[in-house]
């Protein structure tokens, strides 16, 4: 995530066009749209005050919103140092892509600040473009030095795994997010609790859609 790679002293640089290799759907082509209501929405208290909240398929046409971001996102590959040498990181990110087909972004801002009172006007992506692409265990970087903080994800493309450990020691949880499922991590999560998306052995590509608010 892009405060989290500036601190730890990571270039980058425009990527080329990432190839990807996707199953055809046929699902998720709608014209993208969101639950305004979060009717389906659930919430899991953690402890410490941390909490998360679920809503499946919160945005429909996931896989429409995928295919014009990909073609339309600015990707970057950003290197960092590791063991006295430059390894790239393993995943793409961007900024929010503007021009018509993305109006749905503002929408979904617009609705989670009224749910949560808070004005989600931070917005990036970050493509997992295989089971290879990953992100460590970690909490925003800005968010855990806040009491309290709020960061909402929107998975679009296919599930991966999405794991939540506690920072001072326990089990760790995990559920699959993808094909517009939304997630809210509040509270004291990114201070308490750290989460992460693991490699697998096999995975399609997904491309998380985060909204931060400015703090």
């Amino acid at each position: 995530m892009c405060s989290i790679e500036a601190s730890l002293g990571m270039a980058s640089s425009t990527a080329a066009a990432p190839s990807i290799v996707a199953q055809p759907s046929l699902f998720g082509l709608d014209e993208p749209s969101i639950d305004a209501r979060f009717c389906g929405l659930e919430r899991h208290v953690l402890d410490r005050g941390a909490w998360v909240d679920v809503q499946r398929g919160w945005l429909r046409g996931h896989q429409t919103l995928f295919d014009r971001l990909i073609g339309n996102v600015e990707w970057e590959q950003h290197t960092r140092p590791m063991y006295e040498r430059m390894v790239e990181v393993p995943r793409l990110t961007g900024g929010r892509p503007s021009g018509p087909g993305f109006e749905v972004l503002d929408v979904a801002a617009e609705a989670l600040a009224a749910r949560y009172g808070a004005a989600f006007e931070r917005i990036g992506v970050a493509l997992y473009r295989t089971g290879r692409d990953s992100v460590a265990w970690h909490g925003d970087q800005i968010a855990r030095e806040r009491h309290q903080a709020l960061v909402a994800t929107v998975s679009v493309g296919e599930p991966r795994k999405f794991c939540l450990r506690p920072k001072n020691g326990g089990p760790s949880r995990s559920m699959h997010l993808g094909h517009g499922d939304l997630v809210v991590m509040g509270g004291t999560c990114q201070r308490t609790w750290d989460h992460a998306v693991p490699k697998v052995a096999q995975a399609g590509p997904r491309i998380a859609v985060m909204f931060r608010p400015i703090w």
